[in-house]
């Protein structure tokens, strides 16, 4: 059982900002995020006018079934995966914004892992990558002990870049033109001569049968 990816708001505001949201849907599918995400694209989007864009294209994404809010309402299970990777209740976590998206992000895949569903996350963000990739071992963990429990995977935007490479971005021009806009509005992105986008092996025609 897969279970739609779900996405940070920090990869989310990027790509819908530059207007490749169609590109982000044609590597993941249809996508979810938790209401703590919603609310954070839309109050960026509202202060900041570089991501003005992004407000109206997730308003569109919504009603259409493109995108899927996920309930933050307190469940046992939600709030047993949040007391664990933070340490605080959630009814606690829940008051303080600063990080929140991310962590619902997580705490919402791991409850539908531990459902059976197998699930991707999308988060650049440093903390909460390294949060999500410790669920990731406790899942593995857990199936190899013999629990029935499903999968769940992180990535990120240069992993959407890359799956992009040759589908939905033609050549190394555009995935030049693609991340420097992205690069624009996220300075936590590295130099693109640093992630691999440009290799060979990544635009290198397949060898033949």
């Amino acid at each position: 059982m897969n279970h739609r990816p779900i996405i940070d708001a920090g990869p989310g505001l990027n790509f819908l900002a530059i207007n490749r949201e169609r590109l982000l849907i044609g590597v993941l599918g249809k996508l979810s995020a938790p209401e703590a995400v919603e609310r954070e694209v839309l109050d960026k989007a509202g202060r900041d006018r570089r991501f003005r864009t992004a407000e109206k294209t997730w308003r569109k994404l919504t009603p259409h079934g493109w995108m899927r809010i996920l309930s933050d309402d307190t469940t046992p299970e939600l709030a047993a995966v949040v007391d664990r990777i933070t340490g605080t209740s959630m009814a606690a976590r829940s008051k303080e914004p600063k990080d929140l998206g991310e962590i619902m992000v997580v705490a919402h895949a791991v409850v539908a892992a531990e459902s059976g569903a197998t699930v991707i996350v999308l988060i650049d963000d440093g903390q909460g990558a390294r949060i999500a990739d410790a669920e990731i071992r406790r899942l593995d963990r857990l199936r190899s002990s013999g629990r029935s429990v499903g999968r769940m995977g992180l990535v990120s935007t240069v992993t959407v870049l890359e799956r992009a490479a040759g589908k939905h971005i033609a050549d190394r021009a555009e995935m030049r033109s693609v991340y420097e806009q992205l690069r624009g509005i996220d300075d936590g992105l590295l130099p693109i001569d640093a992630t691999g986008l440009l290799s060979r092996g990544l635009w290198s025609p397949d060898p033949p049968p």
